[in-house]
């Protein structure tokens, strides 16, 4: 067995969990092409495999539905066949900063001196910490396209170009704080407070604070159909730069905190924001921690899965003449796999779901096979509905313990 997962339900065939990457090749060439089709293996009892075949039916369900409106709302301006080709060709502009190895490269420092404003929280309902304040945070995002070609078109939406964020601190402060990030088009505080447990980790010591993503929340543009659609809409290309801000609108935030007098920040995130969180590991060594929840690693591969949009990107790739590695080539730029974390294993966890099909459980693995096999928890929900959710909580809790983030109880 796996002595790194530290949940009841163990992932494949004890003693014969196999590698999905070598590690002399890039991941976008050696993950198998066959891997959107390839399932996850567990161990699981009668108890946990009734409510994992239960809970991924819901998953299914809502998969087909947003599937079904980003290829209504955001594949057609992105991802149509002259975007798809602008978009390859973008390939030779990234491909050369994915194959370093550096994520330096791509993911640039923000500069120095950006103003953060405070104010008072004016959305109700809301938690009111005691001993404490909620305020919300404010700053203009400094990032700038590193595609040229995206310049005018990325900045456009003016929206985005101010970033946002929840703070709860106590008054006796600075603490350690703990930065969540929502996932996709789910930015709502109240159902973010509730989700991270927010109310719990502050009462535990710590400070929090809920990081809102480009095109989410008050950062959409005027006319954007749903929270996030932005995030997407404007191609792959457009992709490596919405991550690249989300990076960077980030570490301006941990600039703050520390010139606050904070002296550790960790960061979490579920869905795109553990993407986001998994990027993070990669190009912010100053994180405390970094754990993942049901994160994403190979996007091409996750639409393949999403009909109709898997049919959509097969018949683009086909009629351009590209194949999946391309595609993944193009956004490798842009993905965790593409780089060792900054930080040391035992400051890494991942949270996967067995039953997720949202975000398949096999990204979780890959992540965590290739960061060396940090804390794994397997939980036996979705991706929306996570059971036993208390349990991977706790265990968060004593991994936070373990690093002297949160004092011991």
């Amino acid at each position: 067995m796996d002595p790194e997962v530290i949940s009841r339900i163990r992932h494949g065939v004890p003693g014969r969990t196999r590698t999905l990457l070598p590690e002399n090749e890039p991941w976008w060439a050696a993950l198998p092409r066959d891997f959107a089709a390839r399932p996850e293996r567990f161990d699981l009892d009668a108890r946990d495999a009734a409510t994992v075949t239960a809970t991924s039916a819901s998953d299914v369900v809502v998969r087909t539905m947003a599937a079904y409106a980003v290829g209504t709302l955001a594949f057609p301006l992105g991802f149509h066949p002259l975007e798809l080709r602008r978009s390859l060709k973008d390939l030779d502009f990234y491909a050369s900063m994915a194959e370093s190895g550096d994520p330096a490269r791509f993911f640039r420092k923000p500069p120095p001196g950006i103003r953060i404003h405070r104010g008072r929280s004016d959305m109700y309902p809301r938690f009111e910490p005691p001993g404490g304040k909620v305020e919300t945070l404010r700053w203009d995002s400094p990032f700038m396209p590193r595609n040229p070609r995206l310049h005018r078109r990325y900045l456009r939406a003016k929206g985005n170009r101010t970033a946002h964020a929840r703070y709860w601190r106590h008054d006796d402060g600075p603490r350690p704080t703990l930065i969540a990030i929502h996932g996709f088009s789910a930015d709502f505080y109240l159902v973010n407070e509730w989700f991270f447990a927010l109310p719990w980790f502050y009462r535990m010591g710590c400070d929090v604070v809920l990081f809102t993503l480009p095109f989410h929340g008050r950062r959409q543009p005027l006319g954007s159909p749903f929270s996030g659609h932005g995030f997407f809409a404007g191609g792959a290309a457009h992709i490596n730069e919405a991550v690249a801000q989300a990076v960077m609108d980030f570490r301006v935030l941990v600039d703050w905190l520390e010139a606050q007098g904070v002296e550790k920040v960790g960061a979490t995130g579920v869905s795109l924001g553990g993407f986001t969180t998994a990027m993070l590991a990669c190009a912010e060594p100053r994180l405390a921690f970094a754990i993942p929840n049901v994160p994403v690693v190979s996007m091409p591969d996750l639409v393949l899965e999403w009909e109709p949009l898997g049919t959509a990107l097969r018949a683009g790739l086909k009629l351009l003449r590209r194949r999946l590695v391309d595609a993944r080539h193009l956004l490798a730029v842009s993905n965790p796999l593409s780089y060792r974390p900054a930080l040391p294993k035992d400051r890494l966890m991942i949270v996967g779901g067995v039953g997720d099909r949202l975000a398949p459980p096999k990204h979780s693995r890959l992540l965590w096979e290739h960061w060396g096999r940090p804390k794994l928890h397997w939980f036996p929900g979705s991706h929306l509905l996570h059971l036993d959710r208390g349990e991977y909580l706790e265990a968060q809790a004593m991994f936070l313990r373990r690093l002297d983030f949160l004092p011991d109880t």
